[in-house]
């Protein structure tokens, strides 16, 4: 009679339990979103008032036009710096899926002498700090003579071992029946991979997209050790240099390091479908 007893007031007791964890977890979330909030609000303020205790969470003085203005029309080039970064992000980002899903292609559906191996190479590769070979990268590009270009930094970050990585797990999920069967009908590796190994693996590439896009466009050491030329400066070296120019101007600041994840907050909103999928199907794949 008492374990019977006991098993409903532990049903009862699991509602409880859930409403407390989400509540821990949304003051949390929330706590992790107030320099966020913070820095829209300054962004949108008087100088004066950016500082100002209380803290003005909605501001009682617009200045929102003017600090964003001044950012994007003033003397800085910001408009430049935020054009180099789209188009090195996006070279990049493409370049580094479409490598990367080949050479995952090739260690999880072709069976080759010492593939293996190769693969095993592969991991330990990845184990291998960035930094490292950083100052070799350097002195290569100076060589083939690419030093403070922007195909410097895409040549840098295009070649990516953990995309390979992952999109491989993906496809090695995939049924062998499917690649069987095109090859049956005549199909090669290629038409294999591009009709059918492709479309299945869309939620682990979309994923990696997303993840590359906000790496590149967030890389600071890189663009600071491979380009000498301001007008070739990304959004980061250029929210660098604007902050050591207008460093007493924290509103302004604060306008150019909203407008610098505008794109990251769209791209996020834009994937969010596929990224969930992609995390799902892995889940229940593995």
């Amino acid at each position: 009679m008492s374990t019977a007893a006991a098993r409903p007031m532990r049903r009862s007791n699991l509602p409880i339990a859930r409403i407390v964890v989400t509540l821990i977890l949304g003051v949390l979330g929330m706590t992790m979103l107030l320099p966020f909030a913070w820095m829209i609000s300054a962004s949108m303020k008087p100088e004066i008032d950016v500082f100002k205790f209380p803290i003005e969470w909605w501001p009682k003085r617009f200045q929102m036009v003017q600090n964003y203005r001044r950012v994007w029309l003033g003397e800085t080039p910001f408009s430049r710096y935020y054009l180099n970064s789209i188009k090195v992000t996006v070279l990049t980002t493409v370049l580094a899926l479409a490598l990367g899903s080949v050479g995952a292609y090739g260690f999880a559906k072709i069976n080759f002498k010492g593939r293996d191996k190769l693969f095993l190479l592969v991991i330990v590769a990845m184990i291998i700090p960035e930094q490292i070979t950083l100052l070799p990268r350097f002195m290569y590009f100076k060589w083939i003579g690419i030093f403070s270009t922007h195909a410097s930094l895409v040549v840098n970050s295009m070649f990516s071992i953990s995309t390979v990585f992952f999109i491989r797990q993906y496809m090695i999920s995939i049924p062998g029946d499917y690649s069987d069967s095109a090859r049956i009908d005549g199909a090669g590796h290629l038409r294999t991979f591009w009709s059918i190994i492709m479309p299945m693996t869309i939620p682990a590439v979309a994923t990696l997209a997303l993840l590359k896009f906000i790496w590149t466009w967030n890389d600071y050491i890189n663009p600071l050790i491979l380009l000498s030329n301001p007008k070739l400066y990304t959004i980061q070296i250029g929210i660098k240099s604007f902050a050591d120019k207008y460093g007493q101007y924290y509103s302004l600041i604060m306008a150019a390091s909203v407008s610098g994840i505008i794109p990251l907050f769209v791209l996020f909103v834009i994937g969010q479908r596929y990224i969930l999928e992609g995390i799902t199907m892995s889940g229940l794949k593995g």
